[in-house]
């Protein structure tokens, strides 16, 4: 009897700690496997190895439980039937199903999942031998399994659905504060928003005439709420670069009243209406300019978008002391519908 206790007892830690082992590995994230091999650990940097190879490790923990659950029963159905009679096999075995459905298979399967981390540390060693040791048999099943299903498709370690939800998730739970879930989500509007979206319109560009002698217009640079200044030749559609305004400061407080505004111009860069937001953050860092021009589909000036723009979409509107308009985008809406409104009457 106590020999049959023993093989009920073998058959059901092997097939338990097949089935935690499992769950654990499976239930781990990668990103966190990924972080926990980089923060150091040989046993997180064997739980990477076989997370980047997790089919081999599976197939090796499915063939040992398949062993322990298949031969396992059959030994101890023969030791029962010797032991017990075979009045009470059908008792036995009803007995023997239920303790291995709760006690290798639901329990140890919750626990991995519960504690996949640990038992992922624990279980890393062990498992990689196992995949070794198995490995002709594991390499015959694989490609017989993709000769019946085929190829297996590639499949990202996450998307970018699942890492706004884990944020959302997160900022509910308390771990990220509500301000960084917010910059986090609208991080992934960069990708969405276009330059269209975000620039000043050109009824609500600031700009001055490059053949204008400082003198002439002293005033406009002073009053100007920008530090950066559009630069245009006979018409607002002909742009020429753009200007400093501190440069411009300086100059009048040398007195050259007589230069030419186009003197002090620097060459700008011109984006599509259809130019992402992402790019223009790319295009701002290579080029160490913070302003540029936008084009319509006929090549004609649509606006003018600044490195500030864009950052805006992360953080919300940023707004100083001199800034009368918040919004200059929907400042320029207004005024459009209010001169509609003129002209219809």
């Amino acid at each position: 009897m106590i020999e049959l206790l023993l093989a009920v007892l073998v058959v059901v830690l092997a097939s338990a700690l097949c089935s935690g082992s499992e769950a654990a590995l499976l239930s781990l994230p990668m990103s966190r496997v990924r972080q926990l091999a980089e923060n150091g650990g040989s046993a997180a940097r064997v739980v990477l190895r076989i997370r980047e190879n997790i089919n081999a490790a599976i197939s090796t923990i499915v063939i040992l439980n398949n062993v322990a659950n298949i031969v396992g029963s059959i030994v101890v159905g023969a030791m029962a039937a010797e032991v017990l009679g075979s009045a009470w096999l059908g008792l036995f075995s009803g007995v023997l199903t239920f303790v291995i459905i709760i006690f290798a298979e639901i329990v140890p399967k919750t626990a991995g999942v519960r504690y996949a981390e640990q038992i992922a540390l624990l279980v890393a060693r062990p498992i990689l031998w196992l995949t070794w040791i198995f490995r002709p048999i594991v390499w015959l099943l694989d490609h017989l399994v993709k000769l019946l299903v085929g190829q297996s498709p590639t499949t990202s370690t996450t998307n970018e659905g699942e890492i706004k939800s884990l944020v959302k998730i997160g900022s509910e739970e308390g771990i990220i504060e509500a301000d960084e879930s917010k910059m986090i989500q609208q991080v992934f509007s960069l990708n969405d928003l276009t330059a269209e979206d975000l620039m000043t319109p050109r009824v609500r560009m600031t700009y001055l005439v490059g053949a204008d002698r400082l003198g002439e217009v002293h005033q406009d640079i002073i009053d100007s709420q920008h530090t950066r200044i559009i630069v245009i030749g006979d018409s607002i559609d002909e742009v020429t670069g753009f200007v400093l305004k501190d440069d411009l400061l300086i100059a009048l407080l040398n007195g050259q009243l007589n230069d030419y505004v186009g003197t002090f111009q620097r060459t700008i860069r011109f984006v599509s209406q259809a130019e992402r937001a992402d790019q223009l953050l790319i295009n701002f860092q290579n080029d160490r300019q913070h302003i540029a021009v936008v084009v319509d589909e006929f090549f004609g000036i649509a606006g003018v978008v600044t490195l500030e723009d864009v950052i805006e979409v992360v953080t919300g509107e940023i707004v100083d002391e001199t800034d009368r308009v918040i919004d200059l985008q929907e400042d320029a809406r207004r005024r459009w519908k209010q001169r509609r409104r003129i002209s219809l009457s």
